[in-house]
C-alpha cells in the first residue's frame, strides 16, 4: 500500500485532505512522493514560520535531541527557562506557562482566568464572553469558546460559563454581568475569515476591563510570533492584555503553546494547580529560542511587513479576486465566484499549497518567503483562477 492507502486504512477520516503525500521540503518548496514541487504559502497553517527545514532550526533542534529529550517538569530545563526569559524581556509580560498546542494554551488561560477571579470574588464569577467568528480550538473546552454555531454539535455537553457577542463595545457591554471573569478575542480571527478587529472597539476592551476588573485574553496563536507583522498582533492596537496565549509559527515545525501574563497574574498558579508531561519540553524550546532569535528582530519584522504590502497588491491585480484583507503575512483572499474551496483543490494540481478560511482563500506563508517565490506563487494562483473561468 502506498501512504494515501495505508491512510485511508489506519487513520481516523478527520481530514479532508488535498490529494497530496508530502515527502520533503526547503524554504517555501515541498515535494510529493513522485517528486513533484510546490510552493507552499500555507506554512501548516502557520506553524513553519522559517519555511521547510531552515538550517538553523534544525541545528538547534537537532543538537538538543543528542543532548537531552526530554525531562519530567519536576527537573528545571535551561531551554525552557531561556525562551521564558526571552520573551519577558521583549513583551510587557513577566512569566509563561508551556503547554504543547494552541488549544492547550487557552485552556491554560481560561483556567488562569478563573481561578483569579475565585481567589478574589469566590465562586459564581467565572462568565467568559468571546466573539461571534471566534475559534480558540478543538477541546471540549475550547469549542464552547468559540463563537461559531457549527461547531457546537454532537459533543454534547459542552463546557458551560462562554457568551458570545458581536465585534461591537456595546454587544459586548450587554453582556457583562457580574459574573464576568473575562473577555477572550483574536485581534484578526484567522479561521473565522481574517477579520480584523476595529482598533478603536480593541481599546475600548481594554478600557471595559480596566473599569469592571475584567481579565482581557488576547488568543495569538495564528498571529503571534510576528505574522502580522509585529513580534505580537496586539501591538498593532496599541493595547496591553492581561495575557495572551500562542502557539504555531513558535516552535517553527514542532508543537508548542505558550501562556503569557502580566504582574497581576504571575502567581495564581501554585504547584498542581496546572501541568503537562510533554509541555517546555527541552528541543521544541530550542526550535523556539532559534526562531524567536530570528522573528524578533525589527529589520525581520519590517520585512514581513513589506512582503505582505508586496503579496496583497499582486493578488489584487489578478482578474478573478474580488478584494484582500489582512495584517503583514496573514492574508485572505476574497474571489468574485466565491468558489476558494474549490481553487485551493485545482491550485494543488498546479503546484500551489493554499488553505481556506471561511469563503476566502487564505495565505500564511513562511515569513521569510522571497519575492521570488511570491510572485511564483501568484503566478499559480492567477493560471488556475483563469482556468476555472
Amino acid at each position: 500500500m502506498n501512504t494515501k492507502e495505508l491512510d485511508k486504512k489506519y487513520i481516523m477520516n478527520t481530514y479532508g485532505r488535498y490529494d497530496v503525500a508530502l515527502k520533503s521540503g526547503k524554504g517555501c518548496t515541498a515535494y510529493d512522493e513522485d517528486g513533484k514541487k510546490y510552493i507552499d504559502v500555507s506554512s501548516g497553517i502557520g506553524v513553519n514560520s522559517l519555511g521547510y527545514c531552515d538550517e538553523g532550526w534544525v541545528e538547534a533542534v537537532t543538537n538538543q535531541a543528542k543532548t537531552i529529550q526530554h525531562m519530567s517538569n519536576y527537573f528545571y530545563s535551561s531551554e525552557a527557562s531561556k525562551l521564558a526569559k526571552t520573551l519577558c524581556s521583549i513583551t510587557p509580560f513577566t512569566k509563561a506557562c508551556f503547554s504543547n498546542s494552541g488549544a492547550e494554551a487557552n485552556e491554560c488561560a481560561i483556567k488562569i482566568a478563573r481561578k483569579h477571579s475565585f481567589d478574589k470574588y469566590g465562586e459564581g464569577r467565572n462568565e467568559i464572553i468571546t466573539l461571534k467568528d471566534s475559534f480558540h480550538g478543538r477541546t471540549v473546552t475550547t469549542l464552547s469558546a468559540t463563537g461559531q454555531d457549527n461547531f457546537h454539535n454532537y459533543f454534547f455537553p459542552f463546557t458551560e460559563g462562554f457568551k458570545y457577542a458581536e465585534a461591537d463595545i456595546d454587544s459586548v457591554k450587554g453582556l457583562v454581568s457580574s459574573k464576568t471573569c473575562a473577555i477572550l478575542i483574536e485581534c484578526v480571527q484567522g479561521e473565522g475569515g481574517v477579520n480584523i478587529m476595529d482598533k478603536s472597539f480593541v481599546q475600548a476592551l481594554r478600557k471595559l476591563c480596566d473599569e469592571n476588573d475584567i481579565t482581557l485574553i488576547v488568543d495569538e496563536v495564528q498571529t503571534g510570533v510576528g505574522r502580522t507583522g509585529r513580534l505580537f498582533c496586539f501591538e498593532n492596537f496599541d493595547i496591553v492584555p492581561d495575557m495572551i496565549t500562542c502557539a504555531k509559527g513558535l516552535g517553527g515545525g514542532l508543537p508548542i503553546g505558550l501562556c503569557l501574563c502580566t504582574e497581576k497574574l504571575e502567581n495564581v498558579f501554585t504547584p498542581s494547580t496546572h501541568g503537562s508531561t510533554f509541555a517546555a519540553n527541552p528541543v521544541v524550546c530550542a526550535g523556539a529560542n532559534y526562531v524567536i532569535s530570528k522573528i524578533s528582530d525589527e529589520s525581520f519584522l519590517s520585512e514581513v511587513n513589506k512582503k505582505g504590502a508586496y503579496l496583497r497588491d499582486k493578488l489584487e491585480k489578478i482578474n478573478g479576486v474580488k478584494s484582500t484583507r489582512g495584517l503583514g503575512l496573514m492574508i485572505g483572499i476574497e474571489l468574485e465566484k466565491d468558489n476558494a474551496h474549490d481553487i485551493a483543490v485545482k491550485c494543488v494540481e498546479n503546484g500551489l499549497l493554499i488553505i481556506t478560511a471561511k469563503n476566502l482563500l487564505r495565505m500564511l506563508p513562511p515569513l521569510n518567503i522571497s519575492y521570488e517565490d511570491i510572485d511564483e506563487a501568484v503566478k499559480i494562483l492567477e493560471k488556475t483562477i483563469m482556468e476555472d473561468k
